[in-house]
């Protein structure tokens, strides 16, 4: 296993930023390497790292996007959309990608949510993507339409007066409440994770890095996976689903926050793709899961 970051320049900014990595089994090998991609935004690397279970036998390449985690924070930029952009993270992953020497050998991709949409972004980008052999997406949406769509669904199904607390904060903008907070964990109790105990250390890490610096996610997404404010509130990637070339795999749970609704048009638009859909597990199967989604997982990336 190695570490390390990478210098990455931001239009805009006078200082450089710096991408942090770590690298689980040996690049050097014939192996094609995994590069994983996070989701959040700024969730950060370790709350994937049951990705591990694949090495040695795919070498894999975890990072933190900048604006979280051990990369460069931002917090100057909180609420700069222009800044947060899809390209800024396409370009951050194509800066990795050269300083790992992965541009000019055949790769793999996986993204979970966030990530998965980053990841559908830079495949459908055929001169970033040239060397991408196999596209995993997991836990993910193609716009933000169809995500709202299942949200709006799983809502309908909470508790009415968690229902009502969720509906009063959005129309008073009052976020921080404790009752807020609250009915915020009711949802993600069925939604993100069917782990017990409550929480599992992969959904505290990731949700203790929005704790610690929400830029990203703030400006980006909103103040929780219930409300969707930020910049990427009229996102979709629908339109250029059909440039992706690769076979692809698509996961997701039967009760995950992605809901069917939210990844059909990957299926529908995709040329070469196949869906699993995991029973008994939210939007962290890999966590909830975790045996039955590394063996879909490998079997893709290996046959």
């Amino acid at each position: 296993m190695t570490e390390g970051s990478v210098e990455f320049n931001v239009r805009g900014l006078s200082e450089p930023c710096h991408t942090w990595y770590k690298v689980v089994g040996d690049l050097k090998a014939r192996k094609t390497p995994l590069v994983i991609l996070h989701g959040g935004p700024g969730a950060c690397h370790e709350y994937l790292l049951p990705l591990t279970d694949l090495a040695p036998s795919i070498p894999l390449v975890f990072y933190d996007q900048i604006g979280n985690g051990r990369s460069t924070h931002l917090p100057d930029k909180a609420g700069d959309e222009a800044f947060w952009s899809v390209d800024l993270f396409k370009d951050e992953l194509d800066n990795l990608l050269l300083h790992l020497g992965l541009k000019d050998r055949p790769i793999d991709v996986y993204g979970h949510s966030w990530g998965g949409m980053l990841a559908a972004e830079w495949a459908s980008t055929t001169s970033s993507s040239a060397n991408l052999r196999r596209l995993v997406i997991s836990s993910s949406l193609a716009s933000m339409d169809v995500w709202r769509a299942g949200i709006t669904a799983l809502r309908r199904r909470l508790p009415a007066v968690v229902q009502n607390v969720l509906n009063d904060a959005e129309k008073k903008k009052d976020f921080e409440s404790p009752e807020y907070e609250a009915a915020v964990e009711v949802f993600y109790r069925r939604h993100l994770s069917l782990a017990r105990p409550w929480p599992p250390k992969e959904v505290e890490a990731a949700l203790d890095w929005f704790e610690r610096d929400a830029t990203t996610y703030a400006t980006m997404y909103g103040p929780s996976e219930l409300y969707i404010s930020g910049s990427l509130r009229n996102w979709t990637c629908i339109p250029k689903l059909d440039k992706i070339m690769v076979p692809t795999l698509l996961i997701n749970g039967e009760e995950d926050e992605a809901q069917d609704v939210a990844m059909q048009p990957f299926f529908d638009n995709i040329k070469s793709v196949r869906w699993i859909r995991l029973n008994n597990a939210a939007h962290f199967s890999h966590v909830d899961q975790r045996e039955r989604h590394m063996k879909f997982l490998k079997s893709f990336l290996t046959e």
